[in-house]
């Protein structure tokens, strides 16, 4: 028999405002660090006012983390060290392991609606300074699944027999956009002992059976169980689903980088006082 997960912990997040000036939730960051492994950092972004967000993120450093940037609605330019340039869009999912060391730029453009998040995920220790890597999870690879009052997007990981165009490289990790019905009910069997939460997007509902109502921009951190079960309240609801195993490692995080020893991060901040942080650069450079 099924053991359902139970809600453990919720969290609302701060407003902050990062980067040059963008206005943003931060939903998890250190104080969460243990209960959301590997799951590092969520910031959440939701603004029909260019001015909050289109300033961006200029060029800027990162080791040891992948960024998971997922945009539902909204448009991103971005640019990195390794030469890759283009724009994440409506539906899109740019998901890039800074490992060793990547330089990049994010710099919103001005839209009817930004709403999206981007997810820092831990990289194991023996993977920090693996070659960085860009991947672009294009709208229309993104597999879409209907059933019972639910769309799923499954942007990595699987759903049912489907599965996604990324399964995440270094951490194995579900990652599925879930849109409910009124009244809807959503299953999903997850592994025991991986770390799976929800935020919620849009509208409300319940995240165990029987439990109460959960209101929207709010991060679920559901106990160990084998399954997932969600059901939507009267306006319906719309969240993006996170699993994936813990890695147990010590953290030692500065700015960008994040590490396993304060060693490490200084040594990584060392080079990039020095010019040296870059390990790996784009062919015929």
């Amino acid at each position: 028999m099924k053991t359902v997960r139970k809600v453990k912990e919720l969290v609302r997040g701060s407003a902050q405002q990062d980067g040059a000036g963008v206005k943003l939730v931060r939903v998890l960051g250190r104080d969460t660090v243990r209960s959301f492994d590997p799951f590092l950092m969520l910031d959440a972004f939701d603004s029909t006012n260019p001015d909050d967000y289109t300033k961006g993120f200029p060029f800027h450093p990162h080791r040891g983390i992948e960024t998971v940037t997922y945009l539902v609605s909204g448009c991103i330019e971005h640019q990195d060290s390794m030469g890759n340039k283009g724009k994440i869009t409506d539906g899109a999912c740019q998901w890039m392991t800074a490992g060793s060391g990547i330089i990049h730029q994010e710099m919103p453009r001005p839209a009817r609606r930004m709403l999206g998040l981007q997810l820092w995920i831990n990289l194991p220790q023996k993977d920090k300074m693996a070659d960085p890597a860009y991947r672009d999870l294009r709208a229309d690879k993104i597999p879409v699944v209907a059933v019972d009052g639910a769309e799923v997007r499954v942007i990595s990981g699987s759903f049912g027999q489907t599965e996604g165009v990324f399964q995440g490289e270094y951490v194995k990790t579900t990652l599925l956009d879930v849109t409910l019905a009124a009244g809807a009910e959503f299953r999903l069997p997850v592994a025991k002992g991986n770390t799976v939460f929800a935020y919620i997007l849009e509208g409300t509902g319940a995240f165990e059976e029987g439990g109460e109502n959960i209101v929207c921009k709010t991060a679920v951190l559901l106990g160990d169980g084998d399954e997932v079960c969600v059901r939507a309240a009267a306006g319906g609801m719309r969240f993006v689903l996170f699993s994936a195993k813990p890695l147990g490692e010590d953290v030692a995080w500065g700015g960008p980088v994040v590490m396993n020893t304060r060693e490490e991060v200084r040594q990584a901040f060392g080079e990039i006082g020095a010019g040296t942080f870059i390990k790996h650069k784009p062919s015929g450079v």
